[in-house]
C-alpha cells in the first residue's frame, strides 16, 4: 500500500517537470508540505522578470488562534538578515566612507580576536565571509537561547577568548557573531543604529512598509506569526525570540510581499522601481557582493550537480544545473525560512515558515526551482520526509542510550555525592555557572543566560546528562567533570542540536570558595 502511495504521488507532480509550475501546483504542493512536515503556516513568493507572480500564505500563524497567513504576514527571516548588513555596509563603500577591506580596528578599536595577528589584519570584509579560523556557531551561546544579559560591547570583549579551531581565512565556518560586530561597523561610520539604517536606507526606499528590522520595532503585531516546535512528540507554540543584539545577523521581520521588493532590487542589481530610478547600491558593490570569497564543501548530487559552493558577501553563491543561483536560509527557535534566486532566469522564491524544519522550504523551493530549469523534479516532500526521518531515527539512538544508561543508574539506585560538584565554574565568555544541590539533585544554572537551567542526572564515570527546563530547546547536552572536579567541559547529546549550542566551545574553571582559598 506504501508502494502505490509513493507512486502516485511521484505521478502527480510529474507534470511540472517540463513546464513552469502554476499557481495551483503551488497550493497542491504547499498543502501536502504543511501536513508532511507538521508545518502550521507557509508563506511562499515566486518572482519573475521584475515582477511578483505568486504570493501568497497558507495555513495558520499559530496553532492557539488558528488565525490565517497571508501575503503581508510577517516572519522573522533570522540569518536571511545578514544580506541586509551587507547591503548596508555596501551602500557605505559607495559613500565612500569604508571600504570591503578596511581594518576593523579603524572603527572598533576595542575589537580583539584571539590571535593578534587575526586582530590587527582582520577586515570589514572578513566580519561577513565565515573564514575567521573560528568554529562553526563559536560563541553562540551569548546570544542564543533567549533570555541572556550580554550587549553588543560584551560580545566584541569576549570575542578574544573564543579559540580559533582553522587558519585564519582557509576554512568556511558559520559565523553569527561577526555579524554582531558588521552591525557596530556600520553604527559607527554612520552615526545611525543598525536598526535605523536598515529602515531608512533600504526598507523605506523599497517600500517595504510592513517590515522593521526587528521585532521590538514593529508598529503593528496584529498580523505575525508565532514560532512553533515539536516538544515531547507534540508541536507546541513557543515565545519568540527577542534579542535586539542579534539584529544584523537575524533580526529582521518581513512578509513575502515586503521580502518581494528586495529580490526584485537584488535581480536588478540594487536598482528598484518602475523605471529603476531608485539606486539602493551600485552594481559595483552588487557584483562584489555576488562574487565568492570563502570557498564551501560541495559534492555534486542529483539532480543539480553543482560545480561550486562558495560565500560571498551575505550570501550563499552556487550552480544548479548549469545556472548561477544566490541564495539563504535563515533560522530561529521556531522558525526556518529561505531565499534563492536564479539571475539568469531572473526568478526569485522565498519561503517563509513557522515550524523549524528546514527540509519544509526545500522541498517547496526546489520543486518551483525545478520547473523554471526544465529539470525532472523529484517528489521532494517524500524524499526530504524520509531522510528527516533516517537522520532523526539515527539522533534518537544515540539520545536514547545516554537516557537509557540514566534510567538504569536511577533504578540501580546508584548514589552519586552531589556535593563533590557543587559549587560556581566561570568560563571566561560565558561567565559563571551555579551547581546546587536540592534534595540530593544537582541543578545547573547559567548566571547570565538564565534560560540554561535544569536538573542533572548522573551518567557515567564523571559525567552527567543535564535536562534543560525549557524542553523546547531540543538541546541537552552532557557535562564532563575533570578526575578532580575543578573543571567542566560539555558537549551536545544529539547530533541534531543546533550549532548554536555550541557547549563544545566552552571551558569552565571552578570558583574558588573562601575555604578553599
Amino acid at each position: 500500500m506504501k508502494k502505490i502511495v509513493f507512486l502516485s504521488l511521484t505521478l502527480a507532480f510529474s507534470c511540472i517537470t517540463f513546464a513552469q509550475i502554476t499557481p495551483t501546483q503551488i497550493d497542491d504542493l504547499v498543502a501536502r508540505t504543511l501536513k508532511t512536515f507538521d508545518v502550521p503556516g507557509i508563506a511562499v513568493a515566486v518572482v519573475k522578470d521584475g515582477k511578483i507572480i505568486h504570493a501568497k500564505g497558507y495555513g495558520v500563524k499559530s496553532i492557539l488562534t488558528n488565525a490565517a497567513v497571508d501575503e503581508n504576514t510577517l516572519f522573522g527571516i533570522a540569518s536571511n538578515s545578514k544580506a541586509f548588513t551587507s547591503a548596508a555596509l555596501a551602500i557605505l563603500v559607495d559613500e565612500g566612507k569604508i571600504k570591503w577591506d578596511d581594518k576593523v580596528t579603524q572603527y572598533i578599536p576595542e575589537f580583539k580576536m584571539y590571535n593578534d595577528y587575526v586582530t590587527k589584519e582582520f577586515t570589514i570584509r572578513d566580519l561577513l565571509t565565515h573564514r575567521s579560523g573560528l568554529g562553526l556557531g563559536a560563541g553562540d551561546l551569548m546570544i542564543w537561547p533567549d533570555g541572556n544579559n550580554f550587549t553588543t560591547q560584551d560580545i566584541i570583549n569576549n570575542l578574544q577568548y573564543l579559540k580559533p579551531v582553522s587558519a585564519f581565512r582557509t576554512k568556511y565556518d558559520y559565523d553569527n557573531l561577526l555579524y554582531i560586530v558588521a552591525g557596530e561597523v556600520i553604527h559607527r561610520a554612520s552615526g545611525l543604529s543598525w536598526c535605523d539604517f536598515i529602515e531608512n536606507r533600504i526598507m523605506k526606499p523599497l517600500e517595504m512598509s510592513h517590515s522593521a528590522a526587528s521585532f521590538l520595532r514593529l508598529k503593528d503585531t496584529s498580523n505575525v506569526i508565532m514560532p512553533h516546535v515539536p516538544t515531547d512528540g507534540k508541536l507546541k507554540a513557543i515565545a519568540r525570540y527577542k534579542n535586539n543584539v542579534f539584529d544584523p545577523a537575524a533580526g529582521i521581520y518581513s512578509s513575502v510581499n515586503d521580502l518581494s521588493k528586495w529580490v526584485i532590487m537584488q535581480l536588478q542589481n540594487g536598482q528598484y522601481g518602475a523605471d529603476k530610478q531608485t539606486k539602493i547600491f551600485s552594481e559595483k558593490q552588487h557584483t562584489e557582493m555576488w562574487t565568492a570569497q570563502t570557498i564551501m564543501p560541495n559534492k555534486p548530487v542529483a539532480p543539480y550537480f553543482s560545480h561550486f559552493k562558495s560565500y560571498g558577501l551575505g550570501w550563499q553563491l552556487t550552480e544548479v544545473k548549469g545556472s548561477f543561483q544566490v541564495s539563504h536560509t535563515g533560522g530561529l527557535d521556531g522558525i526556518v525560512t529561505q531565499v534563492t534566486m536564479l539571475p539568469e532566469l531572473n526568478l526569485g522564491i522565498i519561503v517563509l515558515t513557522n515550524q523549524q524544519n528546514g527540509a519544509a522550504f526545500n522541498a517547496i523551493t526546489n520543486t518551483i526551482k525545478d520547473s523554471y530549469l526544465g529539470i525532472k523534479s523529484d517528489d521532494y516532500v517524500t524524499l526530504y520526509s524520509q531522510q528527516r526521518k533516517e537522520k532523526e531515527d539515527n539522533a534518537d539512538k544515540i539520545s536514547d542510550e545516554v537516557w537509557a544508561t540514566v534510567a538504569q543508574n536511577t533504578k540501580d539506585k546508584i548514589k552519586v555525592d552531589a556535593k563533590k560538584y557543587i559549587g560556581t565554574y566561570k568560563d571566561n565568555w560565558l561567565g559563571e555557572i551555579v551547581l546546587s544541590e536540592k534534595k540530593g539533585k544537582l541543578y545547573f544554572q547559567s548566571s547570565r543566560s538564565k534560560q540554561l537551567a535544569g536538573e542533572m542526572f548522573f551518567y557515567k564515570d564523571n559525567t552527567f546528562a543535564v535536562k534543560w527546563n525549557n524542553r523546547s530547546f531540543l538541546a541537552d547536552a552532557l557535562v564532563i567533570f575533570s578526575s578532580d572536579n575543578l573543571n567542566i567541559k560539555m558537549k551536545p547529546i544529539s547530533p541534531l542540536t543546533d550549532f548554536s549550542y555550541d557547549f563544545q566551545d566552552l571551558d569552565f574553571v571552578k570558583v574558588p570558595t573562601e575555604s578553599t582559598k
